[in-house]
């Protein structure tokens, strides 16, 4: 039998019934790990879920990974390549890689009867993945494309359609300015709007409208082999960098016929003052962590604490009879451990609770304005969880031998006379 986790036990059962000041105290640090927890476990999911659903977003508009024609600049004015191109298959059965479609981007205006307002529109075609805008869309329908004419149908923002009072299903005219010669010829093609999406990520939905990429290779006078360039989207975020390279292996070396290269960019390289940002997040969240794990680890000193002050005729008598020092330590660290224990079941169980509600109902909202997104979301992740666990336990359990100390001067014959 374990003696001293035998004792422990005895402890924890008599502390059960002491109704002065020991109980309060105990149940004020297991209240304080529970609820030290629970920030955590909260903060670390709202914090990733935030950064998740913003980089869903960005890289709903562009992919993860481009290639486009290295002498392409930020006009958003494509410069065209080829989509025969020798390395797609090898990609496409890459690891990792979940689809490739091809795109082309042009800058117009879009003109009503009392507004004019300048938009992006990408061309898309039969392979674009649409589960994105369909996830976001508000009315209306996705794109329908075949392969024997033009569609006329584009989906465009509710931010745009609000602002320029269009409605679905409604014709719109855009102009398209040739920029390729000195006149600047004004183009114009009629849309009809067959879907309205909202992604809440303003600076985008103000400039995006999608159509057929076959508008555009006939305002840009290409051939229908020639695109602006191939969007890729992979399984895992993570791995985005590792998968940069091999696309950069695979295509980025390559010339084509005409001399020029190939030119490859992820969403982190397009977008880094959006990146940068998101990565300031992470130092607010070890913040908040290394403050709870401070608050957890004082208040279970201090009741560990209270808990050998309480117990120091007990500790005299079992020295008397002769329990070691390392003996004494070990009934503590039972006590502790139990004690921590405690504190972190409570503090996951109502982590999950809050978790389950907040994803389920929204109940705390965010301002689109600011956030770019109508409320706080939650991502459930049972790696960081356990991690957060897992530190937290060790962390405060390391601690605990600091008050342990006391025992060791405890003198039997002291306690004893006056207790």
């Amino acid at each position: 039998m374990n003696t001293e986790l035998f004792i422990a036990k005895r402890f924890i059962k008599s502390q059960k019934g002491n109704k002065q000041y020991t109980m309060p105290i105990i149940t004020l640090s297991v209240v304080a790990i529970a609820s030290s927890l629970l920030i955590m476990i909260i903060s670390v999911a709202v914090v990733t879920g935030f950064k998740k659903e913003i980089r869903n977003k960005v890289i709903g508009f562009g992919g993860h990974i481009q290639i486009v024609n290295f002498d392409s600049n930020n006009s958003f004015e494509s410069s065209p390549i080829s989509k025969e191109q020798v390395f797609l298959k090898q990609l496409k059965n890459f690891s990792g890689i979940k689809n490739i479609q091809v795109f082309a981007t042009k800058p117009a205006m879009i003109k009503t009867e009392d507004q004019i307002q300048g938009i992006i529109m990408k061309g898309v075609g039969n392979d674009f993945d649409s589960s994105f805008f369909s996830k976001n869309l508000v009315q209306g329908r996705m794109i329908h494309l075949n392969d024997s004419t033009k569609s006329n149908d584009i989906l465009i923002s509710k931010k745009l359609a609000d602002l320029l009072q269009l409605k679905l299903n409604e014709k719109v005219i855009a102009f398209f300015i040739d920029e390729r010669t000195p006149e600047m010829p004004v183009n114009r093609r009629v849309f009809k709007i067959c879907g309205i999406y909202q992604t809440s990520l303003e600076t985008f939905d103000e400039q995006y409208i999608f159509g057929d990429i076959r508008h555009i290779q006939k305002l840009n006078d290409w051939e229908d082999d020639q695109i602006g360039g191939f969007e890729i989207l992979i399984n895992d975020y993570d791995d985005l960098e590792y998968l940069t390279e091999v696309v950069t292996s695979y295509a980025g070396y390559r010339f084509m016929d005409d001399g020029s290269q190939l030119r490859i960019d992820n969403v982190k390289a397009r977008y880094p003052q959006i990146f940068d940002w998101l990565g300031l997040l992470d130092m607010n969240v070890i913040v908040i962590l290394v403050l709870m794990l401070i608050v957890a680890v004082i208040n279970m000193v201090s009741g560990l604490i209270i808990l050998i002050l309480d117990r120091t005729p007990s500790i005299g008598l079992l020295k008397a009879l002769g329990t070691s020092n390392s003996s004494m330590r070990k009934i503590f660290l039972h006590q502790a451990m139990f004690l921590i224990v405690k504190g972190l079941a409570w503090g996951n169980a109502f982590a999950l609770l809050v978790m389950f509600i907040q994803d389920k109902f929204h109940v705390v909202k965010l301002d689109k304005a600011s956030y770019f997104l109508e409320y706080a979301p939650i991502n459930f992740n049972v790696f960081h969880i356990l991690l957060i666990n897992i530190v937290t336990l060790l962390v405060v359990f390391i601690f605990m031998f600091l008050p342990i100390i006391i025992v060791s001067r405890i003198q039997p014959s002291k306690t004893i006379r006056y207790s």
